[in-house]
C-alpha cells in the first residue's frame, strides 16, 4: 500500500489505493483458505493438507507467474525458498531482499499448493482448480503490473494464449516477438529455473547471452 500511496497525488487516488489494497488483502486471505482441491477436486484430490502460497501485490509492477510450490516451499510457506529461487534471483539480477519486497514483486503461481510428486520424484503439474477459481480476479486487483514473467508452459498458456508456441523452447526462443506484440503488460517467457532444466540451459546458450541481459535491464528499470 505504501508505494501506491506515495504515487497517488490526491485524496481520491489515495482512497482508491487504500480500497484496492484492502480488497486484495481480503481476497488473498480467501485464496489462502482455499480447499477446493480436497473438497471439490478435479480428478484425484490433493494428497495432503492444502497450503496455498502466493504473494500478490497492488503496488508491484512485476509479476512472477510461476508454476506451483515445491516441497521446500510447501514447508516454508514462502515462494522460491529453494534452489530454483536462487537461480531465478540470479536470472533477474536482484537480491533476496528486493525479490521479497512486496512493493516490487508480486508472485502468483498457476497452482497455489504443492501438487505432490509423480513416481519418478518429479513435481506434478499445477492443480487444475486454482486458475479458473482465482486467477482472473487476482489479476484485476493488481493494476500496476506492467511486466509478467511467465515461467513454464502453464503460465505461458494462461497469460499468452495463442501467442504461445507449440513447445516451451520455441516460445522462449521467440521472446522478442512476444515482447513486441504484448498488449497491455509486457510478457517475457522463461523456462523453469529448476535444476532439472540445467541440460536445457546448456543446450540453449542464447538464453543466458541474449534474453537474460534484456530481462535484467527491464527489471532494473522498474525497480528504479
Amino acid at each position: 500500500m505504501h508505494q501506491c500511496l506515495a504515487l497517488a497525488s490526491g485524496d481520491l487516488q489515495q482512497a482508491e489505493c487504500r480500497r484496492l489494497s484492502l480488497e486484495l488483502d481480503s481476497f488473498a486471505a480467501e485464496v489462502r483458505a482455499c480447499r477446493i482441491c480436497v473438497e471439490n477436486p478435479v480428478g484425484r484430490p490433493l494428497p495432503h493438507e492444502p497450503r496455498p502460497v502466493l504473494r500478490p501485490s497492488s503496488s508491484a509492477r512485476i509479476l512472477i507467474a510461476s508454476q506451483a510450490p515445491g516441497t521446500k516451499v510447501h514447508l516454508s510457506g514462502m515462494p522460491f525458498t529453494d534452489a530454483s529461487g536462487d537461480r531465478l534471483r540470479s536470472w533477474l539480477g536482484v537480491s533476496t531482499d528486493e525479490f521479497y519486497d512486496i512493493e516490487k514483486f508480486a508472485i502468483v503461481p498457476m497452482g497455489f499448493c504443492f501438487p505432490g510428486q509423480d513416481a519418478k520424484g518429479g513435481d506434478l503439474p499445477p492443480r487444475r482448480e486454482c486458475a479458473p477459481a482465482w486467477r482472473a480476479p487476482l489479476m484485476a486487483l493488481m493494476p500496476r503490473i506492467d511486466l509478467v514473467l511467465t515461467i513454464g508452459i502453464y503460465a505461458q498458456s494462461w497469460h499468452m494464449g495463442a501467442a504461445r508456441r507449440p513447445s516451451l523452447t520455441e516460445t522462449v526462443m521467440d521472446w522478442r516477438a512476444i515482447w513486441e506484440n504484448s498488449v497491455g503488460a509486457k510478457v517475457l517467457p522463461l523456462p523453469h529455473p529448476s535444476w532439472r532444466n540445467s541440460g536445457w540451459l546448456k543446450q540453449n546458450p542464447w538464453f543466458e547471452m541474449d534474453l537474460l541481459p534484456f530481462l535484467r535491464s527491464e527489471i532494473r528499470y522498474r525497480l528504479g
